[in-house]
């Protein structure tokens, strides 16, 4: 109950709310909704992202290839070889995450920037995979018809709001996951080891193991988002893994917030709905956007979400101090009036002695 009086943990619910409730406004409108479901599922990659560089400091650039990833495993096994939905996500998001344990154990033998250069380069390595291995990816051509996710005939998921409200239960999952982490004794550490490396590993922490783990969970993330966006568009090309799609999943979290609960959701669904307002101007639209992100570096580097959650801080600590002032002073003139009247009775009863006296 006291998590759910803290004002960060309320936005992060008011901001969920908002989203299960765009059906409302937008059930009609089947491209709008499509844009919705796609969007979250770039923030459930950019979640992914969120845990290497938003808790750990690692900056890795090769989520866009992950993505690609379990894009491709789902759209493959469920139209070349008639899988149903679940059983090639669930390879998907398994194969993804080995492969990224795998790259992981390599490249976090480096660091900085040398760590992000060599992420980026598995990313393009992906993507040349994908881009020329025509026979089994079939290249440019792309995949068509995936199949949407089956339920019976309790749901049809073919409806566009049945897989926005399918996408949005596994993005709360994420962000429940998300929460946790940053509450637990795992975020602590991840935390440490973003602050100083040296120091987390003065004080026991097991850093290599630290890093390995949070490099296979960004993985985890990206292949549940690419598995779910190939579902949900029903074609897929090599655009979905290209080092173009990791720097977009960059700048939803820089927006948002790095090592935020909220922030990954919140940048996603902003620079989403900015790019569909600039789509008539889709050669230019970076052109627009830079300055404003350059502008949100610049004067909120926390990002939205943490500038305003700095912002809430700022006003509790005003708050506690101004109440810590009144209780001392309050405290101070008991204290005083208390104290003088001893003083005072102590006065008067040494001056009718001395009268006595006299």
């Amino acid at each position: 109950m006291n998590a759910l009086k803290n004002p960060r943990t309320l936005g992060t619910l008011a901001v969920l709310v908002v989203i299960a409730l765009t059906p409302l406004a937008f059930g009609d409108e089947n491209y709008i909704m499509r844009v919705i479901t796609v969007g979250l599922c770039s923030a459930i990659a950019v979640y992914g992202m969120n845990i290497i560089l938003g808790f750990t400091g690692q900056l890795s650039l090769a989520q866009g290839g992950f993505f690609g990833i379990g894009a491709y495993t789902v759209g493959l096994l469920t139209t070349d070889f008639d899988w149903s939905f679940w059983q090639a996500f669930l390879v998907g998001v398994v194969g993804t995450s080995a492969i990224g344990y795998l790259c992981g154990l390599i490249a976090l033998r480096t660091k900085d920037e040398y760590f992000a250069i060599f992420t980026m380069a598995i990313g393009f390595i992906i993507y040349l995979v994908i881009s020329r291995w025509e026979s089994v990816t079939h290249a440019h051509s792309g995949v068509n018809n995936v199949k949407f996710p089956e339920a019976g005939d309790i749901v049809d998921f073919s409806n566009p709001t049945a897989m926005f409200y399918l996408v949005f239960v596994i993005l709360l999952i994420c962000v429940y996951i998300t929460y946790a982490i940053r509450r637990s004794s795992v975020g602590r550490t991840l935390l440490t080891i973003r602050t100083s490396e040296d120091l987390a590993d003065a004080i026991g922490v097991n850093v290599g193991l630290s890093k390995q783990l949070a490099f296979a969970a960004s993985a985890f993330f990206g292949g549940v988002g690419g598995g779910l966006y190939a579902s949900v568009i029903g074609f897929i090309g090599p655009d979905a893994a290209t080092v173009d799609k990791t720097f977009e999943f960059l700048m939803f979290i820089l927006v948002g917030g790095m090592g935020t609960v909220a922030g990954p959701l919140v940048g996603t669904m902003i620079v989403t709905f900015l790019f569909e307002l600039f789509q008539d101007f889709q050669a230019y639209r970076f052109i627009v956007l830079g300055p404003i992100i350059i502008a949100l570096v610049i004067f909120a580097p926390r990002g939205i979400v943490g500038y305003l959650g700095g912002f809430i801080d700022k006003r509790a600590r005003k708050r506690r101090t101004g109440s810590v002032r009144t209780n001392a002073s309050t405290r101070s003139d008991g204290a005083t009036h208390t104290g003088d009247s001893p003083r005072a009775g102590t006065s008067a009863e040494t001056a009718t002695t001395t009268e006595e006296e006299k």
